[in-house]
C-alpha cells in the first residue's frame, strides 16, 4: 500500500509540475514529439523529450532524464551526445545518430523500437573529413537505404550510405545544398533547444511519461537510508519473528559462492600485496604512466642522488632484457654520494627482521664496491653490508640484512665504495618472511587478511585492468612469467606503474596457497571502453587479422596452468618451480564490456574455439557494467544464443538497492546459463563502509545462498586499497606500510566465507509485523556443508529495534555440543564495529534476541 501511495504521489507532483493534472480536455490521437540535447552539459545527460498538443505549449518529459546516453569516450566527462538526429525508419524502429566531439571522424547509431529500450550503440569510422559534426540520417525510399550526411570544422560535407546501419559506404563529399537538416528551434519551458520534432500517437507520450515515472519511483525506494529509520519506523516495538527450517526441502548449491576479486587498483600491488619494498626499481617509470603525462614520473620517480662527488644518468646501451631497457649510471668521481630510495611512502622496518637485497650490477672498468644500507629519516643506520661488483656483464648480486631498530619511514641507500662508472639495475628488496616464505612473494600480513576470508576462488588480474586503457595497454599474461628482469612492465590503467613482478604464477601460486579456484579473467579483443588511448575502446579492437594469434595466447595460458611438465608451456611454469598443474578449470572472457558488433565479433571467435578445445574450462561471459539496461540485455541475449555456462554480472548499489532487490535472482531462469556476481558492493559516495552498508550486503548475501543454485560465484570488489593512493571507494580492506585496517564489509564477506555451505535449507518466516519496509530488513539463511554436520543459521537485522525470534528447526536433531554464536552489530554509521563470538545453545522454546543493526550467525552441531 505504501508503494502505491507514493507512486501516486509522484504521479500527481509530476502532473502538477507539468500544469497538466485534472485536465478536462479530451485524450488527443497524436501528439507532436520533440528530441533535443542540453548544451549546458554537453549532451551528458543524454537525449531528452518534450510534447505539444499544438507545437506552441510543449511539456517536458522528465526533468534533467535522458531516456538514452552515449558510451563512447573517456569515463563520464568525454561520453556526449552532440546535435543527436533521429528518425523513425520504415522498419519500425527510431533511429539516432549524434556526434561524438570535436576530433574523431566517427558518429554513433543507436536504434529503438518505443523510445525506451534501446539497442546496442556503434561508432562507425569515417575515412573522409577532418571530423564528423551535426550528422543527420534520412531514409532513400528508391534504394531502400540511408543517407548519413554530416560536415566537418572546415565546413565540407560528406555522405556515406547503408542498408542496415551496421555496413557503411566509403564516405564521399557532396555539394553542401545536399545536406539537408530537418531540425528545429523549440521553446521550452526551461529554455530554448534545437532538435527533430515528429507527429507520434499520444500512447507514445505516456510510455515515455510511465517510464520516467518508474524510474523516479524505484530511485525514491533506492535512495532510502538509516537516516530516515526514525520516521520510516515511528512506534515500532521488538518485532516477533517465527522461523521455521524446512529440511526436507534443502537443496544443493554452488560451494564456490564466495570468493575475492584482486584487481591492482588503489595499489594493491606494487606497493601493496606484492612485498617489493623499492618503488621503480626497474627505472621504468614513463610519463605516459600517468594520465597527462606527468614529466616527473620518469625513469629517475623515487630515487635520489646525494652528495656532490657523483653524477647519474639513465642508460639504455645494452640494457638487462628488451623488456627492461632502462637502468642508472652512476659516474663516481670520489666517494661520499649514495643513491637512494625511500619506497612506497617510506620502508618499514622491524627490528631483528631480515630483508634480502638484491640488485643487478657492471662495472665498466676493474672493479668495485656497493656499501648497501637501510637507514631511518633521522640518520639511524638500521642495517648494512658491501656488496663486490666485479664483472662488466650485468651479474645478479644479492645479500641479507638485518634490522637493529625499528623505523616506519627508512630509505634504502647505495654508496659506491670506488670511483668509477657503476651500472645498476632491479633494485630489489624484500621482507625476509613473505606469505608462505614464498620468493618474489606476498605481504605476509595483507595475505593473510585475504585468505582469512576463506575465499572458494581468486579472480584476477581485473577489472579494467584486465582489457586496459587501449590495445597497447591490454594485459598480456606472457609479459608477467618468467625471470623478473625479463617481464615487461606497463602502464596500469588507473594512472601508475605495474612492474609485472606479481604475474600470472604468483597468482596462481596464492591461489594454492589458500586454497582457493584461480579464475583468470582475459580481454575479449577489446580494450576498456573508457579507453583514452586510441578513441572510444571498443572500436579499438585487435585486428581480426590477429585474432588467431590473441586466441592462441589463451589456449597457451590453459598449457601453462594445466599442462604436462614436457609441453612448451608447462615446462614454463615448472621452470618457474612448479612442475604440477594449477588445476585451471574457469576462464573469463571479457569485463563489464560495451555489447557492440566489434566486441560480438571476437568474443564469437574466442569461446567458438575454447568450447571446441577445451571443453573441461567453464568459459565466464560479460554482460555488462549494470544490472539493467543495454548491455546487460544484450550480454544475456549473447549468452543464451551461445549457450554460455555462465555470465559475469557486475553493479555498485546504494543500501536502499540492495534491501529492495533481495529477490533479483529469485526470478533467473533455472535453466539458463549461471551467473557470477563478479564485483559489487554497497556504494554511497564518498563514504566508507560502515554497519549500514555492511548489513545491506549481510541481507543480499542471504539472498544469494538461497539463490545458490542459479549464482554460482560472487566477489566484493574492490578488494584493496592503500590510504592515500586510492582511486576508489569504498573498498574491502584498507591498509598502509605498517597496518592492515579490514572494514565491517569484510567482516561480513568472512562471516560468510568461513561458514559457508553446500546445501541450502529453506526457511518459513513470519513476523509480527505486515509493513514491507520491515519485512525487508529481516533475512534468513541457513545451510550445511557436507563435508561436517554443522547447522549455520545467518540471521540479518537492518531495523532499529529488536527482533525476537522462535526457532523451529524442523526435526533436525543437535547433539547437544555447545555451538558458538558470533554478532556484529552496532549503529548505522560505525564503521569500527567487529564480531564477537560467544558459546551458545539453543534454548528449548527456540527463543533468540536479535539487536538492532545486527548480523547474527549461529552454529549448532548436529547429529
Amino acid at each position: 500500500m505504501k508503494k502505491k501511495c507514493l507512486l501516486v504521489a509522484c504521479l500527481v507532483l509530476f502532473l502538477l509540475n507539468n500544469g497538466m493534472a485534472f485536465r478536462n480536455d479530451p485524450v488527443p490521437d497524436s501528439v507532436w514529439l520533440f528530441s533535443y540535447v542540453t548544451e549546458k552539459d554537453k549532451g551528458r545527460s543524454g537525449l531528452r523529450f518534450a510534447w505539444s498538443r499544438n507545437q506552441q505549449q510543449w511539456w517536458s518529459i522528465g526533468q534533467d532524464y535522458g531516456f538514452v546516453r552515449s558510451d563512447y569516450g573517456r569515463w563520464g566527462s568525454q561520453k556526449r551526445m552532440e546535435t543527436p538526429y533521429l528518425l523513425p525508419g520504415p522498419d519500425g524502429r527510431w533511429h539516432c545518430v549524434w556526434s561524438l566531439n570535436a576530433e574523431d571522424r566517427q558518429f554513433a547509431h543507436a536504434s529503438s523500437a518505443d523510445l525506451i529500450q534501446w539497442g546496442r550503440q556503434s561508432y562507425p569510422f569515417l575515412e573522409k573529413g577532418s571530423n564528423c559534426q551535426n550528422p543527420v540520417v534520412a531514409y532513400d525510399t528508391i534504394s531502400g537505404g540511408y543517407h548519413i550526411r554530416y560536415k566537418d570544422s572546415y565546413g565540407r560535407t560528406y555522405q556515406c550510405t547503408t542498408t542496415d546501419l551496421k555496413n557503411y559506404s566509403a564516405a564521399t563529399e557532396i555539394p553542401a545544398s545536399q545536406y539537408t537538416d530537418l531540425s528545429r528551434t523549440i521553446i521550452l519551458p526551461n529554455g530554448q533547444y534545437r532538435g527533430q520534432v515528429y507527429k507520434v500517437a499520444y500512447r507514445q507520450v505516456q510510455q515515455l511519461e510511465a517510464a520516467y515515472e518508474r524510474v523516479q519511483y524505484r530511485n525514491a525506494l533506492f535512495n532510502e537510508h538509516s537516516g530516515q529509520d526514525p520516521q520510516r519506523f515511528a512506534g515500532l516495538q521488538t518485532v516477533n519473528a517465527r522461523i521455521a527450517v524446512q529440511p526436507e526441502q534443502s537443496r544443493s548449491i554452488s560451494n564456490l559462492l564466495l570468493g575475492i576479486f584482486f584487481e591492482d587498483i588503489n595499489y594493491a600491488a606494487d606497493g601493496g600485496l606484492y612485498a617489493e619494498l623499492i618503488q621503480n626499481r626497474d627505472f621504468e617509470y614513463t610519463p605516459s604512466d600517468k594520465e597527462g603525462h606527468d614529466p616527473n614520473w620518469n625513469s629517475l620517480h623515487s630515487w635520489s642522488l646525494r652528495g656532490q662527488q657523483s653524477t647519474w644518468r639513465v642508460d639504455t646501451v645494452r640494457p638487462i632484457h628488451p623488456n627492461n631497457p632502462h637502468y642508472i649510471v652512476l659516474e663516481t668521481r670520489a666517494t661520499g654520494a649514495s643513491l637512494v630510495n625511500s619506497g612506497f611512502d617510506g620502508i618499514v622496518v622491524r627490528k631483528g627482521a631480515r630483508y634480502t637485497l638484491s640488485l643487478y650490477a657492471r662495472q665498466t672498468t676493474g672493479k668495485s664496491k656497493l656499501q648497501v644500507q637501510l637507514v631511518s629519516k633521522t640518520g639511524k643506520l638500521l642495517a648494512q653490508t658491501v656488496l663486490s661488483v666485479n664483472s662488466g656483464q650485468w651479474k645478479k648480486l644479492s645479500a641479507e640484512l638485518t634490522a637493529s631498530e625499528e623505523a616506519t619511514d627508512a630509505e634504502l641507500q647505495l654508496l659506491p665504495l670506488t670511483t668509477g662508472n657503476l651500472h645498476l639495475d632491479m633494485v630489489s628488496l624484500f621482507p625476509g618472511q613473505t606469505f608462505r616464505n614464498r620468493p618474489n612473494g606476498l605481504r605476509a600480513d595483507l595475505a593473510q587478511t585475504i585468505a582469512d576470508i576463506r575465499p572458494k576462488f581468486v579472480r584476477f588480474p581485473g577489472g579494467c585492468v584486465a582489457h586496459g586503457d587501449g590495445l597497447e595497454n591490454i594485459y598480456r599474461w606472457k609479459n608477467t612469467i618468467g625471470p623478473l628482469e625479463a617481464r615487461k612492465p606497463q602502464r596500469n590503467l588507473w594512472g601508475y606503474h605495474q612492474t609485472a613482478g606479481l604475474g600470472y604464477f604468483e597468482y596462481f601460486r596464492f591461489c594454492e596457497d589458500i586454497g582457493a579456484a584461480p579464475l583468470p579473467v582475459i580481454a575479449a579483443g577489446v580494450p576498456c571502453q573508457n579507453s583514452a588511448v586510441g578513441g572510444g575502446g571498443q572500436q579499438g579492437g585487435i585486428p581480426l587479422a590477429a585474432m588467431d594469434d590473441y586466441i592462441q595466447d589463451i589456449l597457451d595460458l590453459v598449457e601453462y596452468a594445466n599442462g604436462d611438465a614436457r609441453t612448451t608451456w608447462g615446462r614454463k611454469r615448472a621452470e618457474a618451480g612448479h612442475p604440477a598443474p594449477f588445476n585451471l578449470q574457469y576462464i573469463g572472457i571479457g569485463n563489464e564490456d560495451l555489447i557492440t558488433d566489434v566486441f560480438e565479433e571476437r568474443f564469437r571467435l574466442i569461446y567458438q574455439v575454447m568450447k571446441e578445445r577445451h571443453p573441461e574450462i567453464t568459459v565466464v561471459g560479460t554482460v555488462g557494467p549494470f544490472y539493467e539496461g543495454t548491455d546487460y540485455e544484450e550480454g544475456w541475449a549473447l549468452a543464451r544464443e551461445l549457450q554460455l555456462p555462465m555470465v559475469d554480472e557486475h553493479y555498485y548499489q546504494t543500501p536502499g538497492w540492495f534491501i529492495h532487490n533481495q529477490d533479483f535472482y529469485d526470478k533467473y531462469d533455472r535453466n539458463g546459463p549461471k551467473v557470477y556476481l563478479g564485483e559489487y558492493a554497497t556504494f554511497v559516495q564518498g563514504r566508507r563502509c560502515n554497519i549500514e552498508t555492511a548489513l545491506s550486503e549481510a541481507l543480499y548475501l542471504t539472498a544469494l545462498e538461497r539463490n545458490g543454485d542459479i549464482v554460482r560465484m560472487s566477489s566484493y570488489a574492490p578488494l584493496l586499497a592503500k590510504e592515500g593512493h586510492t582511486q576508489w571507494n569504498p573498498d574491502l580492506i584498507y591498509f598502509n606500510n605498517a597496518e592492515v585496517k579490514p572494514t565491517v564489509s569484510y567482516e561480513v564477506q568472512k562471516l560468510f566465507g568461513q561458514h559457508a555451505g553446500d546445501t541450502y535449507l529453506p526457511v518459513r518466516m513470519e513476523l509480527s509485523s505486515q509493513q514491507d519496509a520491515v519485512q525487508k530488513r529481516i533475512a534468513v539463511s541457513v545451510v550445511r556443508d557436507s563435508a561436517g554436520k554443522d547447522l549455520i543459521l545467518k540471521l540479518v537485522n537492518m531495523l532499529p529495534v529488536a527482533v525476537s525470534t522462535t526457532l523451529d528447526l524442523g526435526g533436525i536433531t543437535l547433539t547437544g555440543e555447545a555451538g558458538k554464536k558470533i554478532v556484529l552489530q552496532g549503529q548505522p554509521s560505525d564503521n569500527n564495529a567487529r564480531p564477537v563470538t560467544t558459546a551458545f545453545s539453543l534454548p528449548a522454546d527456540g527463543q533468540e534476541i536479535l539487536p538492532p543493526y545486527s548480523f547474527t550467525l549461529i552454529q549448532l552441531t548436529t547429529k
